[in-house]
């Protein structure tokens, strides 16, 4: 049997959105002008984009929600988008991870209060891969998970011991980071690099594990990113390291010239948020990992779901079919290199 589909495992949270009409001084009031609610975090965010890419795709959803309205909403997303909501367990001693998202309607600046819930009790013994008959892994968020960032068992971390027991099933194993601290991003992400096939990150994630500066006076530089990845290549076990920021992205692999990639140019009244930019990227790469596309071919694909993102203030709302983001990318064009 060949195996198929990737398993999004991780961080499930809810974005509670509320546009306000000015952000207030303590003791003060703000008027509530909109409220909405969306899913959010990596396992939610690259099923759906996933799925939208490839609706006959299979993907698997795992991860800790509470019994509540926030856990029932989280999985019903699952199930609509046809994601397979089985390792999406409930618990009753924790509620769901949401965060409270308050946006200043007159700037567009946004504040963001966070409860882990559910997040922080995810443990390895909740992700188990023993059935399994998916292909690859996609681990996160790195960080926002308490039980997890911890040791568990003589491992450095639960990540370790998430992976390890990935590798055992047989997947290939991908982690995603968010950009914390560099000093805590290299703590919790190095003793994971040998369990890992590929690393898919930004200029910044990079830059910090590799303790090398990628952002010199706030420029992206290059150079300084695939020196990064090379040296990160190096200490793990992977087979590909992509890394993207706003113009472009780099991939350095095993015994290969470094790919340099551009992004496309979305015009700028297509641009509504780029809040799921990343995850529509990552989501790309995976897809074309997953079918064994050439890097070049899967590059492309990844910047266009990225440029399709763009176009909605959700983080999963306007990336289409395969076909479709590349049709719509193509109409762009690639930034000048």
């Amino acid at each position: 049997m060949v195996n198929r589909g990737i398993i999004c495992a991780g961080c499930w949270t809810l974005d509670r959105i509320k546009i306000v009409d000015q952000w207030p001084a303590e003791e003060a009031l703000a008027r509530i002008i909109k409220q909405d609610k969306l899913g959010g975090g990596s396992g939610h965010n690259v099923s759906l984009d996933l799925k939208n890419l490839d609706p006959n795709f299979q993907v698997l959803g795992m991860g800790l929600l509470g019994v509540d309205p926030e856990g029932d909403f989280l999985y019903q997303q699952a199930v609509l988008n046809r994601v397979d909501p089985a390792g999406l367990l409930r618990t009753e001693d924790h509620h769901t991870s949401y965060t409270d998202v308050y946006t200043v309607a007159s700037t567009g600046k946004r504040t963001f209060f966070h409860s882990p819930g559910a997040n922080d009790a995810l443990t390895p013994q909740h992700l188990d891969f023993s059935n399994t008959s998916a292909k690859m892994l996609h681990l996160g968020l790195l960080g926002l998970h308490a039980t997890l960032d911890n040791a568990w068992n003589g491992d450095p971390n639960g990540w370790v011991t998430v992976l390890k027991a990935a590798k055992a099933a047989g997947l290939k194993t991908n982690i995603e980071l968010v950009s914390i601290q560099p000093e805590r991003n290299r703590e919790l992400c190095l003793p994971c690099l040998p369990y890992l096939d590929s690393l898919i990150v930004n200029d910044q994630e990079i830059g910090g594990l590799a303790n090398i500066d990628t952002i010199p006076n706030g420029v992206v530089c290059v150079d300084s990113c695939i020196e990064a990845a090379l040296k990160i290549l190096e200490k793990g076990a992977m087979n590909t390291v992509v890394v993207h920021y706003p113009h472009g992205s780099v991939c350095v692999e095993e015994a290969k010239s470094p790919v340099i990639s551009t992004s496309f140019n979305v015009p700028a009244a297509d641009i509504i948020s780029s809040v799921g930019a990343g995850d529509a990227f990552a989501a790309g790469v995976l897809y074309g990992l997953h079918e064994n596309w050439d890097i070049n071919r899967t590059l492309e694909l990844a910047h266009a779901a990225s440029a399709a993102s763009l176009r909605s203030p959700t983080t999963v709302g306007s990336v289409g079919t395969v076909a479709e983001c590349l049709q719509y990318a193509h109409t762009c064009g690639k930034r000048p290199s």
